[in-house]
Parts: C-alpha cells; sequence; structure tokens
C-alpha cells in the first residue's frame, strides 16, 4: 500500500476515535455532572418522584392459607413547591377531589420555595385509588391541553408540581377475627400489640430510595424491593370463630368486664385459637380508646392475674411428685388453718370433716392445700417446683407484651411465710393465662413442659422456615402426670356442671379467684382432653362476672361448650370407637 494512503487512514481512524471518546466523555459528564443534575431536577418533575419506597409488609395467615393481614395500595398526594406554575388550579383540583379546604391548600401551594425548610408538602397519606385516579387525570388533561384555560388571576390552569405517589397501607379482612391476636399497624407505620408488634422484624421488610412514576396506572410497576416476611400462624380460622362466638354468647350470660378463651395442643405448644372480648374490628374505624376502655386488656392471654384455685393443680402435682401424699392420703378439715399469725378459710368458710387428697381438690378447699404447702412440702420444695415450672418467666410467645408475672420467692425481699399458704392456692401470686397453660401441659402431656407458640412457618424469598416444637422441661415424672390427670378426670365426671358431650373423657379444674378490695372475682378453668390422648388444652378467664362469682358456675360452662365444638372441628372421634381404631 501507499505509504501516503496508509499514513491518511491512519490519520483519520486516529481522528475518529479521539471524536468518539469525546462523544463518551461528554455523555458521562452530561449524566453524571452539573449538566445530569439539571436534567435529574428537572426529570423528577415530569411523571417520576425520588422517593423512600417501603416495602410491602409481610402477610398474615392462618394455619391453612386463609388471609388475616395484608397490604392494599393506597396514594400520598403532596405538593412539589419547585415545579408549581399556578397554586389556584392546585387548590382546586385537590379542594374538588379530596374534599380539602381552598383555601388552606391554596396557601401551602402559594408558598416560595425559597423561604420553606421543606419544598415537598404534604396533602394527605390516605388518598384511595379511585380518588388518586381523578386527581391524576385531571392533572394529565391539564398537562396535555392546547388551551387548558385560565384561573382567575389569569394564569394558565396547570397541575404542575402536584405529585401523587403510590405505597402500601395494613388492610385486615376478617375484620374482628383473631383482632387482639393480631394487633395491628398504626397510620403513622407504627405496629401496636400482638404479631404485628412482637414479629415486626420479620414482617416490615427493608425500605429504600428510588425513582417511581407518580401516575397511579403504573401502581404496579414497582422496582424489587426487599418486602417483608410473609407469616403463617398456628391459628385456626374455623376454632378461633368458634372460641369468639362462644365467647361473646357466655359474656352476656356471666355480665363479665372481660373475658378469654384460649385453646393449645399440649403436644407441641400449639396455639388453634385465642378468643378475647371486647375485639376491635381492624377493617373499620378504629375506637381502640372506646373498645379498651376501663383498663381492659387488649389480649388477656399475655396479662397477668391472680389465677385462684387452678393452680392448685401446681401444688398437688409437687407434693405427689415429691411422694409426700397420695392421691388417697387423709386430711380433717376443720375449716380454719392458722398461719405465721393469719387465718386460712375455705371458699365457703365452711369445716368439711374427713377428706383425701382427691377431695380435696375436688372440692378445692384452701385449708388443705395450705396444710400440704406448709406442713408436706415447705418453703423450700414448693418453691423450687414453682421454679421448675417456670413462674415468673415469660413463655416467649410471638406476641408483644408478655407480662413474666410476679412471684415472691421464699429468698425474696418481702416474703412471709403466709405466702406459702395463700401462693398454694393461687393468691399472691400473679402468673398468665399462657404460664399456667405452659405448667399445666406437663400434666395432660407426661410429664414435659411445652413452649406455647403462635407462630407455625416464615415464608421469605420463596422458601417456608417451619417452627420447631419447643419443650420448656420436665418439672413432674410422667407418674406423677398420669396420677394427677386420673384425680382431675374423676372430679370432672363427678361434677354435674362439667357434663359433657357424651363419650369424651376430659380432665380439669375451675378456680375463682378474690379480686382485692371489692366483691368480684376471676372466674377460670382448666382442662384437656381426651385424658389418655390429649390434642386440646382449654384456658378460659373470666374477669370480674356478675352473674355468679363462682368459676363452676361461669367459667366450667364455657369449657363445656368449647369441648363440643372442639370434638367436631378437630374431628375427634368419641374414646370408644378411637381405642378400637387404635387396638386394629
Amino acid at each position: 500500500m501507499n505509504i501516503r494512503y496508509a499514513f491518511r487512514f491512519i490519520s483519520m481512524g486516529v481522528f475518529f476515535a479521539f471524536v468518539g471518546l469525546a462523544i463518551v466523555f461528554r455523555l458521562v459528564s452530561l449524566q453524571s455532572g452539573a449538566p445530569g443534575e439539571r436534567i435529574g431536577e428537572v426529570e423528577k418533575y415530569d411523571g417520576v418522584e425520588l422517593v423512600t419506597l417501603d416495602p410491602a409488609r409481610g402477610n398474615i395467615y392462618d394455619r391453612d392459607g386463609h388471609l388475616l393481614a395484608g397490604n392494599q395500595i393506597i396514594y400520598e398526594v403532596a405538593i412539589e413547591l419547585n415545579a408549581v406554575q399556578n397554586p389556584t388550579s392546585i387548590a382546586l383540583a385537590v379542594s374538588n377531589v379530596l374534599g380539602m379546604n381552598f383555601n388552606e391548600v391554596l396557601a401551602l401551594a402559594s408558598q416560595d420555595p425559597e423561604k420553606v425548610a421543606n419544598t415537598h408538602v404534604l396533602l394527605d397519606y390516605f388518598v384511595p385509588y379511585e380518588q388518586a385516579v381523578k386527581l391524576q387525570a385531571l392533572k394529565d388533561a391539564t398537562d396535555e391541553a392546547e388551551d387548558p384555560g385560565k384561573t382567575a388571576d389569569g394564569r394558565p390552569h396547570s397541575l404542575r408540581g402536584l405529585v401523587i405517589t403510590p405505597r402500601y397501607d395494613r388492610s385486615y379482612p376478617e375484620g374482628s377475627l383473631a383482632s387482639n391476636v393480631l394487633g395491628f399497624v398504626r397510620k403513622d407505620g407504627i405496629s401496636v400489640h400482638g404479631v404485628e408488634e412482637g414479629l415486626h422484624y420479620l414482617l416490615s421488610g427493608v425500605a429504600r430510595q428510588t425513582v417511581v412514576s407518580a401516575d397511579p396506572h403504573r401502581a404496579l410497576d414497582l422496582p424489587e424491593t426487599l418486602h417483608g416476611a410473609d407469616l403463617v400462624l398456628t391459628i385456626d380460622r374455623e376454632i378461633q370463630g368458634a372460641l369468639e362466638e362462644i365467647l361473646d354468647a357466655h359474656m352476656k350470660t356471666s355480665g363479665a368486664f372481660q373475658g378469654l378463651i384460649v385453646v393449645m395442643d399440649p403436644r407441641n405448644g400449639e396455639i388453634l385459637g385465642m378468643a378475647n372480648s371486647p375485639r376491635m374490628d381492624l377493617s373499620g374505624e378504629w375506637n381502640i380508646d372506646e373498645v379498651f376502655a376501663g383498663q381492659r386488656s387488649y389480649n388477656m392471654a399475655v396479662d397477668g392475674y391472680e389465677p385462684g384455685s387452678v393452680f392448685k393443680i401446681i401444688t398437688m402435682s409437687a407434693a405427689l411428685d415429691s411422694g409426700v401424699v397420695t392421691p388417697d392420703t387423709p386430711f380433717t378439715d376443720t375449716g380454719a388453718l392458722q398461719v405465721d399469725g393469719w387465718t386460712i378459710r375455705n371458699w365457703d368458710g365452711g369445716a368439711w370433716g374427713p377428706q383425701t387428697m382427691t377431695t380435696c381438690m375436688q372440692y378445692s378447699l384452701n385449708v388443705c392445700l395450705a396444710w400440704v404447702a406448709t406442713e408436706k412440702l415447705g418453703q423450700t420444695r414448693f418453691y423450687d417446683y414453682v421454679r421448675a415450672f417456670q413462674f415468673g418467666q415469660p413463655t416467649g410467645i410471638e406476641l408483644a407484651r408478655e407480662s413474666s408475672g410476679v412471684v415472691r420467692f421464699d429468698n425474696s425481699d418481702g416474703w412471709y411465710p403466709i405466702d406459702l399458704a395463700t401462693n398454694s392456692f393461687g393468691q399472691g401470686i400473679i402468673v398468665t393465662p399462657l404460664q399456667m397453660l405452659r405448667a399445666v401441659s406437663a400434666v395432660a402431656n407426661e410429664g414435659r413442659m411445652v413452649t406455647p407458640h403462635i407462630l407455625k412457618s416464615v415464608v421469605s424469598r420463596d422458601r417456608q422456615y417451619d417452627v420447631t416444637p419447643q419443650y420448656a422441661g420436665q418439672p413432674i415424672s410422667a407418674q406423677t402426670a398420669r396420677v394427677m390427670s386420673d384425680m382431675l378426670a374423676s372430679i370432672v365426671e363427678s361434677e354435674s356442671y362439667t357434663e359433657m358431650y357424651p363419650g369424651y373423657k376430659v380432665a380439669g379444674k375451675t378456680g375463682t379467684g378474690t379480686i382485692y378490695d371489692s366483691n368480684l372475682t376471676n372466674a377460670s378453668f382448666v382442662g384437656w382432653g381426651p385424658v389418655d390422648d390429649p390434642r386440646f388444652m382449654v384456658y378460659i378467664w373470666l374477669n370480674k362476672p356478675t352473674s355468679s362469682p363462682w368459676a363452676s358456675l361461669v367459667a366450667a360452662p364455657v369449657f363445656v361448650d368449647v369441648v363440643e365444638r372442639l370434638v367436631v372441628l378437630m374431628d375427634i372421634p368419641p374414646d370408644e370407637v378411637r381405642l378400637q381404631l387404635k387396638a386394629k
């Protein structure tokens, strides 16, 4: 090739390479330098906005996949002062569509962006889809019209600066069902009570800043975000609904101030239902201060109280397990027991004469149980068992604000010998219903306690992580558990108020705890069945019943109704049929 032509080709190549590099450099500088920043500033007023994008909060389901808490897309409407061309147009549109005060919006839209701390002015954080679409349609019409018309001040109509941004809001499709279990997310994004607060760290996801479309029609065109995990609860929707129905009926007949029914599987600690009264409709207007007025608990299952005679199960189990009594150990009830200058009396003030440990439990005699604790067990052994049953420690259930209860142990400041006597029958000690379920599960479950839990599995990034049941220790032997179960089963069979649906053997115990400085009580019942193969354990607490102060008359009938529904909903055959099937 001619040297002259070769030089020419090389020169042209170098020239075009230089030009290409110059173009690339200029493109990069336009996007990343000061011009790029200016383009970004202009672009964000042209249908997009740099916002903090909150991730979708995880859904909450019952054990069978029914949605209990989810999300809906709503919109934020705001004014970006730097982009406003006609404040009057914005005030007219917003007042017409959202019903806001015209003069107030006009004043906000007319602010000088150079004289305010924040040029992004929020108008409404909870605009429904239909209203957002109307606003966007008005904005599109004014932006695209050749002659949009003029406002009274002679300026052309323009809705530039009006920003409509989609976001997620919490929804509760089941209304009041399990509302005390779920808790709720306030309008400011703060989760309160229940699973929403207790497992917020799993549900909330991770927020990020990104550019999103201001067009409501593109609400689903959101960039990928690390959303919150979905939760599957142990709650059974059908059982939950049945418990709430039963509780509401008995609240009316008993006149109780508030009430609770909890159903747990004693084999693994799964909470199948947790009904509270009152409840709040989470799908409507929230009136929490009105519904829970008078210091009513949001969820009684995690709150502490003096349980009364249901605690006698713990005292008698400890005595049987340590060998200081048997079911047939005799005791003569004189109606009074002196302890450290105090007199312990029975619930009716009477003397019941010759008894056994079984009949002491049957007739719920305070004097007998105080004698067992003070004369047979002694303070050291009694409180060792109280510790073994883990009273004074929260269960760790996945619900917010769980109380630890209050136990004055014998080595605590302020403990007196009378505490040993009163604690033996459930007075002077504060426990939660969940702590009682955990402790009594040892009696139903061959001596092993289960840890109550309400979370069944976590679903995150298309993977499911199941929760493994946890055992909380073995405070009593399997033999003691069987003897105690048989004692309590015989008590239930002998009482007319717990006449069960035919064919099912259950065990249980009432508890009536006096509320100090009043003539009111806490009426409780704990029971389980079938006794030979427990599938359910039920805890009932009626606070301040007025029809009768006695648990045998107001709480035990609740247990009867619950068992009748559970054996159907859980498909539990009668004992005779079940044992025949097991024998084959």
